[in-house]
Parts: C-alpha cells; structure tokens; sequence
C-alpha cells in the first residue's frame, strides 16, 4: 500500500500520528511544509505517491487550504484530510467547497483519528479499483445475443441524461454497466459515485447520501458532503435501490424531481446536478404492490429498464470469460496465468452459477492461488462447482443427466494426496467435509501427535489465502470477509508464512 502522507509544522503531531499509523501497519511519510509536499509530488511516480493527505490547515511557508487547491488539479481523486487548530464554521466550508474528505478539528482523540484516516485509505482504494476498472478495454465481455442487447442499448443511451433502472440477478454485472453508461455519457468527465443503498445501516444511510451538519446527530463533529454532492456533474450509482428504507423514500423523490435537498440538520436547501442510475435485483413492481416501494418514485427511477442477463442464461460467455479472469488475477498477484483445459470449460458450462459473474471472477481468483498444476483440470476445481454437476469417470467428464441413476453418490476428486484411500484417486463422500474426515482419519492412522494444529494451520492457510485472492490482495478487506480483526489477519499471514 502506498504512505500516508503527514502535512504539519508541528514535530510533535507528526510524531504521533507516525507511531499510531505503524501500529496499524499503516506506512506513513511526513513534510513540515506545503512546498516540499509538492515537490515531492511532482517527482513521485503513481506508485509513490500519497494514499491518503492529511495536512494542517495553517503552516508558515503556506496554507493547507492552498496545498488542497493545488492537490485536487493534479490528483482529484485523493482523499485529503485537513486538520486544524482554528475550529470555525468558515474554515469547515472552505475545506469541503475545495474537495476535501474530511474535517479534523484539533485537539483530536487519536483513535478517532486513525479511524478517519483508515475510512479515507478505504475510499482511495476503492478509487482505484474503479478507475482500473473504468479503463478496462473491453469494460464488459460478452458475445451472447442477450449481451449484445446489452451492449446496443449501452450505446443508445450515451447521449442521454435519463434515468436509468437496471435489473439483474446479484453478480451478474449491474454496476460494471451503470459505469460504462457513465464513461460512454456526456457526463464522463465527472465522478461516477457508487453506494450500495443495502449495506449501509438504516440511521446512517441518510447522512450518507445527503451529507449533515456539524453537531446535527451524536459523533457528527464536522460537517460532511453527502454522495450526491460528491456526485455533482457526474453520476450517482445507487445500487439495491428496492432494499432504501421507505421513509428515506420520499427524500430521494424530492432530489430527483427538483435537483434540492437538505442535509441532516441543515437550514440551507442544497442543489445538485446528478444522474441517477438505479440497480436491484428485485420485482420493484410487486415491492410497490407489498407497500414496501413507492409508486412514485418507482415510475421516476424505471425511465429506462435495462435488465441484465443471469451467466446462466449465456453459458457461451463462460469460456471466454473464465480465461480472461484468470488472466486477470495472475496479473493481480503477480503470477503466470493458469490456463484450463476443455474439459474443465465443459464442467463449468454446465453449472448454473448462482453467484452469476461475480462467483466465477472469485472462482478463477481460487484457481489461480490453490490449482496445483498451470493446466486446470476437472479435478482442480472447487467442491461446491463439482457437487450436483457431473461424475469423474476414468477422466472422463459424464453430465448427471447422461448417468443411470441420480440416486447414486456424486464421485468428487481429491484435493490432497494425503487423503486418498482405497478406493483410488477419488472418494465416494460429497462435499470438503468428506475430504476433511478422511485427511484427519490418515493422519490419525499414524503416530502423528500434533494432527490439530497441522490441520488447523493448513485449512486457515488455504481459508487467508482465498480471502485474499477474493479481494486482490487486500488485507483489511479480506479480514472483513472473513469477520476477523485486520490485526488477527496480519498475525495470522505472519505465523503461516503467508508473506
């Protein structure tokens, strides 16, 4: 990850903020001034630079509010925090009319600090994923009929400013397409803001959208621009829109009718020039008929329906899509790219992928860490592609349907030398608990004395590490996935050998 970088006068604020970051496994670099930041900036190559800006608003040789000006021309999308001493209602305005992330009053409570600056780390590198992502060439693939649909409609709509609803099952690509109708739009030049309106709590996802006030709600000690002011010009993308609570509902109305809203604890009625793209992949018809959705705002959002094709239903995408993750991912970890065999192919073409797109880019993150050899074969894939699928016969790739009974138990591949058995190199128990049992029974069989602590080291080896192919290499993002702290997770990559 790239440093943190410290803008302060003050020796003795750098120092600490310095050891609280380390703490967090946070690199950090320091600049007692404007100008050296800058300089530093013009010589640093994008892999150098900052991650996050934190800087002080008031330093001799400059101000902080100048350097932000300065930053946001060269680098828009770089979260700056500024910190004062002066905590006045003028210089909060100054600091967010001029792009800042956020507002930090000094003296400040150095955990909420951290926090902060680690909220700021999070929102950067989702920035960067969006512009890889945004300058993917192709932005989606596809040659299946229901795509080029896709596609044409894509094409048809970037000159227009309508709103657009996007239907689709979870995974199947909705906001890869709410942001190619924003790069190929007239807006393209904007931000492109997401938020998925499902996974953000019920009592902050007002302040959320629409910003608040300073001291407008318990822990609200700055003032904050909601996503439709960071979307001004551009394009907001709100994601699982029939999950909104409804009293939020109306709120969202008023915005999309008049362009104005308040935000929470504001007197001043705020407008913004956004383009609202929605998602869900619900029946928002039968939502409206339930009460759960209003009717207004449902006919205000579904301008344009543009609905999203499950992978189930364009199985001839699946070859090429599964070589370009896996290419993809190899290059995400630095790594030669796993090629797959035919027969492999016709097993995944033949699973209906629940999970949609997003099931198989992580599938192809898992193949590229945990298959063994560079070819994939059908016994490399993962228990729960093979389980309900086909039968493994003497290499052969027989679908259920073409197989005497479907009552008979599904032969799954082994995952592990260790654990074969008798009856060859497969074993008649479905699922990786199976493989699991047999693992301990060998080992067991042995005068082997530590069989839980190897067995835990190996299933939380192979656990850490398909949480991280699932999330790039990101830590903090992994540990979230998994529902451990980012400090177990660091402690754990290190007692494994994971580095």
């Amino acid at each position: 990850m790239k440093p943190i970088w410290i803008v302060d006068d003050d020796q003795s604020i750098r120092f600490v903020l310095e050891k609280a970051l380390l703490r967090e496994h946070l690199p950090t670099r320091s600049f007692s001034n404007p100008r050296d930041v800058l300089a530093a900036l013009a010589t640093s190559s994008d892999e150098e630079g900052p991650q996050v800006l934190v800087s002080d608003i008031r330093m001799p040789g400059g101000s902080g509010l100048d350097l932000l000006d300065k930053v946001k021309a060269q680098h828009p999308g770089l979260p700056v925090i500024i910190m004062t001493a002066y905590s006045d209602l003028d210089s909060a305005v100054s600091a967010f009319q001029g792009g800042a992330f956020e507002y930090l009053p000094k003296p400040f409570d150095l955990p909420k600090a951290v926090e902060l600056i680690r909220r700021a780390v999070e929102e950067s590198q989702r920035e960067e994923v969006a512009e890889e992502r945004m300058g993917e060439t192709p932005e989606m693939l596809g040659q299946a009929p229901a795509m080029q649909d896709v596609f044409r409609a894509i094409g048809r709509l970037s000159q227009s400013n309508v709103t657009v609803m996007i239907t689709g099952e979870s995974g199947s690509g909705k906001e890869l397409v709410a942001r190619a109708l924003h790069k190929h739009s007239l807006r393209a030049n904007g931000p492109f803001i997401a938020i998925n309106t499902a996974a953000i709590p019920k009592d902050l996802l007002e302040s959320e959208l629409f910003g608040h006030e300073r001291g407008s709600f318990t822990g609200a000690q700055t003032m904050r621009r909601g996503r439709f002011e960071q979307a001004d010009g551009g394009t907001l993308f709100l994601d699982e829109i029939g999950d909104m609570p409804f009293e939020l509902q109306t709120r969202l109305l008023r915005v999309l009718s008049d362009g104005h809203f308040y935000r929470v604890g504001g007197h001043s009625a705020v407008k913004t020039n956004v383009r609202v793209i929605a998602a869900t992949h619900q029946d928002l018809e039968q939502r409206v008929k339930d009460g759960g959705f209003r009717e207004d705002l449902f006919h205000r959002l579904n301008v344009i329906r543009l609905r999203l094709p499950a992978l189930r239903e364009r199985k001839e995408d699946i070859a090429m899509l599964t070589r370009h993750f896996l290419q993809q991912s190899a290059k995400q970890l630095g790594v030669e790219p796993k090629r797959i065999s035919d027969s492999a192919l016709v097993w995944l073409e033949g699973f209906a992928f629940p999970g949609n797109v997003r099931q198989l880019e992580n599938l192809c993150h898992w193949l590229t860490v945990m298959a063994p050899a560079q070819m994939v074969e059908p016994k490399d894939l993962p228990p729960e592609v093979g389980v309900g699928l086909s039968h493994v016969r003497a290499d052969k790739v027989v679908p259920i349907e073409a197989t005497a009974s479907v009552d008979e138990p599904v032969v799954l591949p082994v995952l592990s030398s260790e654990a074969a058995v008798a009856s060859g190199d497969t074993v008649s128990l479905a699922g990786w608990e199976a493989d699991l049992q047999l693992e301990a029974g060998a080992l067991l069989g042995t005068n082997q004395s530590d069989v839980w602590d190897v067995l835990t080291r190996r299933f939380e080896s192979r656990l850490i590490l398909a949480a991280l192919a699932s999330t790039k290499g990101r830590r903090i993002e992994a540990a979230q996935k998994l529902g451990i702290g980012r400090n177990t997770i660091t402690r754990k990559i290190q007692e494994l050998g994971l580095e």
